[in-house]
């Protein structure tokens, strides 16, 4: 039986690049309780260096990656405004096969921003 993990990437879509430095915060959900279980920081290929969820950390739940991109966005020229349209982005979503590798990657500009169940 193979054990299950989580990856992540951000890529930026207005500069055509992966987004370094941007900070990212998993937590566990379960009702309106939030529990912080890692935070990493992107390195040059947009990802973080590890698993954000390593192996055999994996279990079946409601989970939450916030991706803390107001700083990024300021540093390269993207949105200067006071007050961000896009600051921090909140992805929730569930792992039901504690056996898989789940990626949550964040296709991100300043103004919009997508993201997919990759593999």
């Amino acid at each position: 039986m193979a054990a299950g993990y989580l990856t992540t990437h951000i890529l930026d879509t207005a500069r055509g690049l992966p987004a370094d430095g941007i900070t990212i915060a998993l937590y566990r959900v379960s009702g309106n309780s939030h529990k912080k279980i890692a935070e990493a920081v992107t390195n040059a290929d947009g990802r973080t260096d590890t698993p954000i969820l390593p192996v055999g950390k994996m279990k079946a739940g409601q989970y939450e990656l916030i991706f803390f991109c107001g700083p990024y966005l300021d540093a390269h020229g993207l949105n200067d405004d006071p007050v961000k349209f896009l600051d921090q982005i909140p992805i929730r979503f569930g792992i039901t096969n504690e056996e898989a590798h789940y990626h949550v990657p964040l296709l991100l500009s300043p103004f919009g921003y997508s993201t997919y169940r990759g593999s």
